[in-house]
């Protein structure tokens, strides 16, 4: 065995050499990994070895790059001299890929002749993901070995090819058994030198990119097809770019050079920069400064949930999702044999269009029992109650499940604002309480807001932690707070977008700026699709505001073909004269003079605010840290993610800029835009959110 550097081997099994890495934990291509193929390639080539294989140790082959070096220095070989490496030997090249061959990955496994996996592997071409576009020529040779339609996809989606798929669309040339990748890479390199295979270079097959020349409309359609998936993001359209280039080019070099450009430009953008802070940001909300990662958690192998509504069946799924039995209690058998159905319906519906099958159906429907008593929690591990947001109620609650449920069990309350410890207090056990703040649909949002009160054992953060990676969950740990932190700078731009209607601008202008900003929708078009009636008693209105009028007039949304907006009857909406006239009559009634507001007002009025706030809970410890005030945003709320969320952007504006405007407003409006102290500070200093450390 030759020891090429501490992250690569080069060993022979009889007249095959073996090229070995292990660099945990994901072989990502380091420095030291590039070193170590470029020298270990470059001896096996000058060897008498017939072939050459490469494999990695580890879960993994090589899962990407290595991120934290992005913007610095280039150190050792680049990867085009370890691809030029591999392509120019002389002998055959096998890549043996297990786990996951990603981004830089691939791109390397490209380079090799020939290709085995074994069939749990995965490959794919995730930089999208990060605002970027595979940067190392896969935009060029995945085109010319799986089709330009084909590549279109991957690179768009970034999407993870299982090895049997991968195996059809050429990726892949033999599947070996499961276990025995090695055996089976070896006995591929002896066929291929047994058979005198050629040394296949992908980058010299253009017939499948031939297909697509003179054929534009490829792109236009793909284009078109993707439009508002696409909407916003610099990267999809780059991607595309460069694979037109690769059809358009006169031979892969300069197809090379034109991806490089355009590598270049996402690189260097404020998009990218926003993408690749949000992917550390969400494994950084991981870490709680004073739980460590070895603390012990609490087993959880059953859960009762309280209320049976869309909140507490979404939540069941999650579990059910996952394997675990849920039991749901509701008062009366109606709603509980209703919220069953939806589960039910919810599920089927899925499996309609492929996502799950009708046996899964059936399996995870079984995990969940339906019951009208809270006697049936007295031995499961975890309870979720999922009522409406009344204090007296969910106090009332809690007095039972503390007499009920086994000692060690974790009470949790899925207000979206309440005070958690008040509940707690009315518990023997307030070390076992917690809030897991699910989002609505509770099956389908990402994020779950982990409230930690005064009293919360270590343990049971660190199950909830855990727990909420089982189910699929983004979770982030916040503290006990009026709205907690995704609600409390919601109400930010709430205000400031109701206050903007009476000084003029109309709700579909603060829509369409905030829309083009990179949310799904402004909140006059989310208030409809959720239904203006939501909390809004008809007994009790009398006119007293906008929505009042409204929801009085039977225009309570998306539902009954108007509100804000009127509806055709697709649901496509168009700004509504009527609601108009409501807002003008308001304004008269007021007394105020409507003005002319500009799109830059629009937008730092409502967002500004919200920076601010994240400031002021920063400032109250209700965070850990900025960053993870950004990923309450981009998973519960439709912050665009390459804006990378309301810190990161203050960022980019510069805090100094946010503390001068919200100056400003504070000045002519108001004390609402009272800059926190947190901010003024940053500024004083030179600092940004950023600097913050939790």
């Amino acid at each position: 065995m030759t020891e090429i550097n501490s992250v690569t081997t080069l060993t022979r099994d009889g007249d095959i050499a073996i090229i070995t890495l292990n660099s945990p934990p994901v072989n990502a291509l380091s420095a030291k990994v590039r070193e170590g193929l470029f020298e270990g390639f470059k001896a096996a080539g000058a060897s008498d070895a017939k072939a050459i294989v490469l494999v990695c140790e580890g879960r993994t082959f090589i899962a990407g790059a290595d991120i934290s070096e992005f913007g610095g220095a280039m150190a050792g070989p680049s990867l085009f001299d370890v691809q030029d490496m591999m392509e120019g030997s002389p002998k055959p090249v096998i890549a043996a890929i297990h786990g996951t061959a990603l981004g830089g990955g691939l791109e390397v496994a490209l380079c090799a002749h020939y290709r085995v996996a074994v069939p749990s592997a995965r490959v794919g071409l995730p930089e999208v993901a990060l605002g970027l576009l595979p940067g190392a020529g896969g935009t060029q040779r995945l085109p010319r070995i799986v089709g330009v339609e084909a590549a279109l996809d991957m690179v768009t989606s970034g999407r993870h090819v299982p090895a049997k798929q991968a195996l059809a669309m050429g990726l892949v040339d033999e599947l070996v058994e499961e276990g025995k990748l090695i055996e089976g890479a070896l006995a591929f390199a002896r066929k291929a030198v047994a058979e005198n295979k050629p040394l296949v270079k992908v980058r010299d097959n253009n017939e499948k990119l031939d297909i697509a020349k003179g054929h534009p409309e490829i792109f236009a359609d793909f284009r078109k097809a993707n439009a508002r998936k696409f909407r916003g993001f610099m990267a999809p359209e780059n991607n595309i770019k460069a694979v037109e280039a690769a059809v358009n080019s006169a031979n892969f070099d300069e197809g090379l050079k034109a991806e490089r450009t355009l590598f270049g430009e996402l690189m260097m953008g404020q998009q990218s920069a926003a993408q690749r802070y949000y992917f550390f940001a969400e494994r950084q909300a991981n870490k709680i400064p004073d739980v460590p990662d070895d603390t012990a958690t609490r087993p959880i192998k059953s859960v009762g949930i309280i209320g049976a509504g869309t909140m507490g069946g979404g939540i069941a799924m999650n579990f059910a999702n996952a394997g675990i039995p849920v039991i749901i209690v509701e008062q009366e058998q109606a709603p509980l044999d209703r919220g069953l159905g939806v589960i039910r319906k919810n599920y089927e519906r899925t499996a309609s269009r492929g996502g799950i099958t009708a046996e899964q159906v059936e399996q995870r429907t079984g995990l969940i029992t339906g019951s009208l008593s809270m006697e049936d929690f007295k031995d499961v591990d975890l309870v979720i109650e999922a009522v409406f947001e009344r204090m007296d109620v969910k106090k009332s609650i809690f007095e039972r499940l503390d007499a009920i449920c086994k000692p060690g069990a974790i009470l949790a309350t899925n207000t979206s604002g309440l005070n958690i410890d008040e509940i707690a207090s009315v518990t023997k056990r307030p070390q076992d309480v917690i809030g897991l703040h699910f989002f609505s649909p509770a099956n389908v949002m990402k994020l779950l807001e982990i409230v930690r009160a005064d009293h919360t054992a270590k343990d049971v953060i660190a199950t909830s932690m855990k727990l909420a990676k089982q189910i699929g969950k983004v979770a982030v740990l916040v503290g006990v707070t009026p709205g907690f932190v995704g609600n409390r700078i919601l109400g930010q731009r709430q205000r400031e977008a109701q206050k903007l209607v009476m000084e003029g601008a109309m709700p579909w202008d603060i829509d369409r700026v905030l829309y083009d900003f990179g949310f799904p929708m402004g909140p006059f078009a989310m208030s409809d699709l959720a239904g203006l009636d939501i909390g809004w008693v008809k007994e009790k209105s009398n006119g007293e505001s906008i929505r009042d009028v409204l929801c009085e007039m039977d225009r309570r949304g998306q539902k009954t073909g108007a509100g804000y907006y009127d509806y055709d009857e697709n649901r496509n909406a168009k700004p509504s004269p009527v609601t108009e006239q409501i807002i003008n009559d308001f304004i008269v009634k007021s007394g105020a003079n409507p003005r002319k507001i500009s799109d830059e007002e629009i937008l730092e009025r409502c967002v500004y605010p919200m920076i601010n706030e994240g400031a002021k809970i920063l400032e109250e410890g209700k965070a850990i840290r900025p960053s993870d005030v950004d990923v309450v945003w981009v998973n519960g709320y439709g912050w665009p993610v390459y804006r990378g969320g309301p810190m990161h952007y203050g960022d980019q504006v510069g805090p100094d800029k946010v503390l001068a405007k919200m100056q400003e407003f504070q000045a002519t409006m108001g004390d609402t835009f009272k800059p926190s102290a947190l901010l003024e500070k940053l500024v004083a200093e030179g600092k940004k959110f950023s600097d913050i450390k939790a």
